[in-house]
């Protein structure tokens, strides 16, 4: 797709380092637009800003201008990139890189997700990239998968109202052993809440814990990662279950 318009986002904000090494590894492949949080809004999920106004402000590196930051969530950055800030609207919209992975339940909690959702709601192909890693990065990693991933976009394009999530092992290219398109595991988060007492005397708790894997197939996004290969997974967001629609209209609704 030459000459395609491509909007930029993420969920930890427009200084991470991940969106500027995505932003670099894509030159010469569209005009890139970028539009992200002013801060960092991991975990955020998909909310939108409904009560304060959204101030988009030019952010700018050594070399320039860089994009516009925006004092709310990825989704908001989407909505008003497509809508307002862009004429006319990107044909991809990208997402990351995130410093951390989204896999199995956490696609549901991500930012990162998020904005490329948001993208497919608004039919337009999204890309969710993320480096499985939260300490010492390896972005040149990370750079070389985006760019093979979005010259395949262009070349073979997403199926309609889907988002394609991307994860990354924290490898060496050369260690990595190639791209597994696999479903999303199952999983789930144990929750903890850790007590504290502020200088004030005053309780406040810090939501900790671990996330559990409950999918053993071997064969899930979150198998493939650890075992050194680039995830790609297909989402939608139709959240019905379909097997339990009949069950239900056995009821008796009669009022």
């Amino acid at each position: 797709m030459a000459g395609m318009r491509i909007l930029v986002s993420n969920d930890d904000g427009i200084h991470a380092p991940g969106i500027h090494v995505l932003v670099d590894s894509i030159q010469g492949l569209g005009d890139i637009k970028v539009v992200a949080p002013e801060a960092e809004r991991s975990g955020c999920s998909h909310s939108v800003t409904l009560n304060h106004p959204l101030r988009p402000k030019m952010v700018y590196r050594e070399t320039g201008p860089f994009g516009q930051s925006v004092n709310g969530t990825p989704a908001d950055c989407v909505k008003l990139a497509v809508h307002h800030l862009m004429d006319p609207p990107p044909d991809l919209i990208l997402s990351g890189i995130n410093q951390g992975a989204n896999t199995g339940i956490c696609v549901i909690y991500s930012g990162t997700i998020s904005a490329a959702a948001e993208g497919a709601i608004l039919g337009i192909p999204s890309i969710a990239f993320s480096l499985a890693v939260d300490d010492e990065p390896l972005w040149d990693t990370a750079g070389h998968v985006v760019r093979r991933v979005v010259e395949n976009f262009a070349h073979s394009g997403l199926s309609p109202n889907t988002l394609l999530n991307v994860n990354i092992p924290n490898l060496p290219v050369e260690d990595l052993k190639g791209f597994s398109v696999v479903p999303m595991g199952k999983s789930r988060y144990i929750d903890e809440f850790e007590e504290r007492t502020d200088p004030r005397g005053n309780r406040y708790f810090w939501l900790v814990g671990e996330l559990k894997h409950d999918d053993h197939s071997g064969n899930t996004d979150f198998h493939m990662v650890d075992d050194g290969y680039i995830s790609l997974t297909p989402i939608h967001f139709d959240l019905t279950h379909h097997e339990s629609l009949e069950p239900l209209i056995q009821w008796d609704l009669a009022l």
